[in-house]
């Protein structure tokens, strides 16, 4: 099962305000223990909203909405792709992780094709299977 940990923004981040050294440290430490355990897939943080933007679609029309975007404890700051045995073992995990001072997280299972059932033509599955292939082959 994989699931991606979705770390929220804050006011203090949100502002380009770097957490202390020491944070960055212990972070560094738990995704080592991660890595080392096997189930760490992906794992990155994100600049403020300031330096992203949003694109809206509307038939054949894209609008580009720039940063920054209000609400900053509606946007994502960070998140990890963890790859475990079970529900009960990311929140394990993540109950590990060096947060504090009301730091919120949402924790989110990632769709496998199989969780889609018949939904999914077998052309697709044959596609996603030649595209994930490729993709690790990249990776190499």
């Amino acid at each position: 099962m994989r699931f991606m940990v979705i770390v929220k923004e804050d006011q203090d981040s949100e502002a380009g305000k770097l957490p202390p050294p020491e944070l960055f440290e212990a972070m560094g430490k738990f995704n080592e223990e991660l890595v080392k355990a096997g189930v760490m897939l992906s794992a990155e943080g994100l600049l403020p909203s300031s330096k992203g933007f949003r694109m809206k679609y509307e038939g054949e029309k894209r609008t580009i909405i720039d940063g920054p975007f209000a609400e900053a404890k509606e946007l994502v700051g960070g998140f990890w792709i963890l790859q475990v045995k079970s529900r009960d073992e990311v929140i394990e995990w993540m109950k590990r992780a060096p947060f504090d001072g009301g730091v919120e997280i949402e924790i989110r299972q990632i769709g496998e094709l199989a969780d889609y059932g018949d939904a999914v033509p077998d052309s697709v599955k044959e596609q996603e299977r030649r595209l994930r292939s490729a993709i690790e082959g990249q990776q190499k």
